[in-house]
């Protein structure tokens, strides 16, 4: 079996577009992987990914370890960034035609699952209805009270856990998500937290947690926004609020580590790091008590390998996964053979055809998502749908 070629598909996922990789072989089996990430440089991998196929053409593609290891090689210059993830997207797909050829399900070439399902948590949960509500078809949250019918849906949903973002209230009376680490509000590049930001998430997370009456917990995502001072300003206000944990994307570990000692929420971080060396900084440097790995971003391969790391510092992990359902596919096997998971991330409001575009719907009952079991992934990307949604938009 050879690689024959590569194709990159973008679709406009509302918010942010979505890509996917597909590699072919020369007896027609297709490798699948998905590497989003949301609007930094989709064209970048794209473009890194086109450097990659005529050094990948020829080459076997169940040779997984082998082809990282070449991509590596020629890219060590560049390594990081867009580079490691067109690294991670073609490590993935081959790891979807092995196991295809193989007639398994990727969980089965690392030992088999440890378990069928995954505990859930509802990621931007609040913050995609403040945001982006027509574009998911689910009724917009301008204020405190339209938390009500948000949180019936959460005890619904069986999830022990919402994770939510920033939301403050805006000059026109409604609700803004706070983001100037990513250059989409004032604040940056500062990203000092302005009188009041502290106050009003605490008083955020309340009515969130007032409404839940107990039947679940908030997390907070700080994402990159805040530095090391307004870090701690904003732990202490939340302090009392029974967070799950409180997230923050901040890489200096020292900051992390001072955030540890100021919150009483455990810490979570690591969804931007891509390399082992990274994540052995952060677990030797004491900087989260829940670790997060992106295996998109890694590859999976990779991440394992950061798990296996994490096992060794005593510590649980959660899958970075804010993708579509092959991205999520990717993820559930995965953390289907880690010892430390601890939940699974998962958007439940995304684009109302994200079910027609991947042909598949994950199954996720009382808050547990079941492991997808047919060969490779178990998901692949309908191109037909893709194309009806294109990025850029047309």
């Amino acid at each position: 079996m050879k690689i024959r070629g590569l194709k990159v598909i973008h679709c406009d996922a509302g918010w942010r577009p979505w890509t996917f990789l597909k590699i072919e072989t020369d007896d027609g089996t297709e490798g699948w992987s998905e590497c989003s990430e949301s609007n930094g440089s989709p064209r970048g991998i794209a473009a890194v990914l086109a450097d990659f196929e005529p050094v990948l053409a020829g080459c076997d593609p169940r040779e997984v370890e082998r082809v990282y290891w070449l991509l590596y090689s020629r890219t060590r210059q560049s390594a990081g960034g867009v580079v490691q993830k067109a690294i991670a997207a073609v490590e993935n797909a081959l790891l979807d035609i092995k196991a295809k050829s193989l007639g398994v399900p990727v969980s089965d070439l690392f030992g088999g699952k440890l378990r069928d399902r995954l505990p859930v948590y509802w990621s931007h949960c609040g913050t995609t209805r403040v945001r982006a509500s027509s574009l998911v078809g689910k009724p917009a949250v301008r204020a405190y009270e339209d938390l009500d019918s948000l949180c019936e849906e959460i005890r619904s949903s069986g999830c022990s856990v919402v994770k939510t973002n920033v939301c403050l209230p805006a000059s026109d009376g409604g609700l803004f998500v706070y983001m100037p680490g990513f250059a989409k509000t004032p604040g940056g590049p500062e990203l000092n937290a302005a009188p009041g930001i502290s106050r009003d998430l605490r008083a955020w997370v309340d009515a969130f947690s007032e409404r839940l009456d107990g039947k679940a917990r908030v997390a907070v995502d700080l994402n990159y926004n805040f530095r090391a001072p307004a870090l701690s300003e904003l732990a202490r206000e939340l302090n009392g609020a029974g967070l799950a944990w409180l997230e923050v994307d901040t890489e200096p570990i020292r900051a992390l580590r001072n955030l540890r000692r100021v919150s009483d929420a455990p810490v979570a971080s690591g969804e931007n790091l891509m390399s082992l060396a990274a994540y052995f900084d952060l677990l030797s440097g004491d900087g989260a008590d829940i670790v997060s790995i992106d295996v998109l971003w890694n590859g999976f391969l990779q991440s394992k390998k950061a798990a296996d790391t994490a096992q060794l510092f005593g510590l649980p992990l959660s899958p970075h996964n804010f993708n579509g359902h092959l991205g999520t596919a990717i993820s559930a096997h995965f953390a289907a053979v880690v010892p430390n998971l601890f939940l699974f991330e998962y958007d439940f409001d995304d684009v109302p055809w994200r079910d027609e575009l991947f042909g598949f719907e994950p199954q996720i009952v009382d808050g547990m998502l079941a492991i997808p079991t047919r060969p490779g992934w178990g998901v692949e990307v309908n191109e037909e749908v893709a194309r009806k949604h294109p990025w850029p938009k047309l």
